[in-house]
């Protein structure tokens, strides 16, 4: 009863700090993972193997763990070892595109394709955000978005906050859509041992309908906006896409990885090589590519990984001491034996949550969850998880703070000079929101 108290305390003060916002992600998620070891499994259940479970060192001597054809369930009840590798070669090999230029180039290239005009571009950018989601992490989609938004705003002379927030929507939308996209995608895929295509088939559609209707909706909520002080500074038709790139061939060869990447993730149920295998793929294969890897390292978001580390850390210490049990009866209770009612509730539950708390947080305890509502329940996992997938997804992109990527687009862009307030981002996000969610919802209840 003490180690579930101290748990659930440890875990209450690590929400409240992260809702409040002051102080480092990572610091926090690192130290409550740090309390919840030493305090509560070694501490007050007294149990070094839990210990060593929370740290799930073990997954790299086995072979599933690297090497899995036909596909294996890689849920340990510690830290994920599969989601911080996988997630680590993918930001490592999209700052080697972004080194070599790719991102400047092909916001540039669009840009003057359609002619520097304000509302084709917030609705080609959106298409841009989504496509590039899918298989680039959405936070680091937003950080060269953004900025590439600000500059072009400055030079035609209009509000970039209305092009960030629908940036920032499509972003996480269309990371929502595969299993490579969004980092609560990345925990529950790899968790529970389902492949890049098994999200494609489920999530995918949503995913793009959803992007049909906020591609409409932003249209008519920043039509007059975009229009008002727009000219066209002479400067921008000087500009050349290609001077973006400087080094052909190194542009070439950080394409070919990010493809090749791609092919591996998308038929990783065809060779057997699983998430982790591929992330350090990613890895290895970009800082061969590098003159300078230390340089290069220097700029991923290695506060994300540990961030992610320290969630894992913490709710092993819920799992082990039984409260992720007694928070799954909760929600089976009010489900009650309904699917469809438990699906509703799934997707809401998780969605109002994701809104003020990280989705990442949010998709970590509900794995967990998610296996003993569906062995208490008798209910199909996937269908429970597709439910989960688009609360955390689509819940966190309603407020600043729901997903890493918003915190990353409205930080960057206050830095820039155009900060986004509270009340003007969810002005526009929580209205297309709860469109989207309610269209999940329907989905997902007709085709499962």
């Amino acid at each position: 009863m003490l180690s579930r108290v101290l748990a659930l305390v440890i875990v209450i003060v690590l929400f409240v700090e992260l809702l409040r916002g002051k102080r480092s992600r990572c610091l926090l998620t690192l130290s409550a993972g740090a309390v919840m070891v030493l305090v509560v499994l070694l501490g007050a259940m007294g149990s070094v193997d839990a210990v060593w479970e929370a740290l799930s060192l073990n997954s790299f001597v086995k072979l599933p763990f690297w090497y899995a054809h036909g596909g294996v369930t890689e849920f340990n009840v510690g830290i994920n070892w599969s989601t911080v590798l996988f997630l680590t070669g993918m930001m490592v090999m999209v700052e080697g595109m972004s080194e070599a230029g790719f991102f400047d180039w092909i916001c540039l290239k669009l840009a003057k394709q359609l002619k520097f005009r304000p509302m084709p571009l917030m609705l080609s950018f959106m298409i841009l955000a989504a496509l590039l989601s899918m298989f680039v992490d959405s936070i680091t989609v937003i950080l060269f978005l953004v900025v590439a938004t600000v500059r072009l705003a400055h030079f035609l002379k209009f509000d970039p906050v209305p092009l960030i927030i629908a940036e920032i929507f499509s972003a996480n939308l269309g990371g929502a859509a595969t299993m490579s996209g969004d980092p609560p995608n990345i925990i529950i895929g790899t968790s529970l041992g389902l492949s890049f295509w098994d999200f494609i088939r489920n999530n995918g559609v949503i995913c793009l309908v959803g992007l049909g209707m906020v591609l409409v909706y932003f249209y008519f909520c920043f039509r007059n906006k975009l229009k008002a002080g727009y000219t066209v500074d002479p400067a921008l038709w000087e500009m050349n896409p290609g001077d973006a790139i400087l080094n052909r061939k190194t542009f070439g060869i950080r394409v070919a990885i990010f493809g090749v990447v791609i092919l591996l993730i998308a038929t990783h149920t065809l060779t057997g090589l699983t998430m982790p295998t591929i992330g350090v793929i990613a890895t290895v294969v970009t800082l061969l590519s590098v003159r300078y890897p230390r340089s290069l390292l220097r700029q991923v978001e290695w506060r994300t990984i540990g961030f992610i580390i320290g969630l894992f850390l913490t709710v092993s210490g819920l799992e082990q001491t039984g409260v992720l049990d007694g928070m799954a009866l909760f929600l089976g209770s009010l489900g009650g034996e309904s699917k469809e009612m438990m699906v509703i509730v799934l997707i809401w539950f998780t969605a109002i949550v994701s809104a003020f708390v990280d989705n990442i947080p949010m998709a970590t305890v509900m794995v967990p969850v998610l296996l003993s509502l569906s062995g208490n329940l008798d209910m199909d996992l996937h269908t429970l998880t597709w439910a989960v997938s688009k609360g955390t997804d689509i819940g966190g992109i309603a407020t600043p703070i729901g997903a890493s990527a918003n915190v990353a687009g409205v930080t960057v862009a206050a830095q820039e000079g155009h900060p986004i307030t509270w009340r003007r981002y969810c002005k526009y996000a929580m209205p297309a929101a709860v469109m989207v969610l309610v269209m999940s919802m329907v989905l997902i209840l007709t085709l499962h």
